[in-house]
């Protein structure tokens, strides 16, 4: 699968729809209730963080929100040629790799804080994460998607880490 664009609504849909399938919530409880505003509203105005990963051997990440973009510090143009692994940090990338790992094998998994670093070398903490597989309707796979309800800098936790 290649990067989608900024508004697909099918994308969103498959977004949405999966996340509610394997999770059994609501990814956006307050989201929109048509598939065109739903598009732009993950993408524009979400309060937290959505990425997602295509099926390749070396993921590739296929979509960012807004939200994810100031995070991260990449464009969209350049995030939609990223690595997924590349977003962790050189000593998270084992545990990166293993929560990647568990969602493959039961379809998501949530709970999870990682080190992430910014375009700029920036740490920061994504917090209260739940990644999924994009499965649409028919079962087929589309690769991963994750979303990171909070995030704080390196420099602002006090918790050691």
């Amino acid at each position: 699968m290649t990067a989608v664009s900024h508004h697909d609504v099918a994308f969103a849909r498959l977004l949405v729809s999966s996340y509610q399938r394997l999770t059994g919530a609501p990814l956006w409880p307050s989201g929109p209730s048509h598939d065109g505003e739903t598009a732009r509203r993950l993408y524009e105005d979400a309060p937290f963080g959505l990425l997602a990963h295509d099926t390749s051997a070396d993921p590739i990440f296929i979509y960012a929100n807004t939200t994810a973009q100031r995070c991260f510090e990449y464009t969209w143009q350049e995030f939609v040629r990223l690595p997924s692994r590349l977003s962790a940090a050189p000593g998270g990338q084992s545990d990166r790799a293993g929560f990647v790992r568990s969602v493959a094998e039961r379809g998501y998994a949530s709970g999870y804080r990682g080190l992430r670093i910014a375009k700029s070398g920036r740490g920061f903490w994504i917090e209260d994460v739940t990644m999924w597989n994009l499965l649409d309707a028919d079962g087929t796979h589309h690769g991963q998607a994750a979303v990171f309800r909070s995030w704080t800098d390196v420099s602002e936790d006090r918790t050691g880490g």
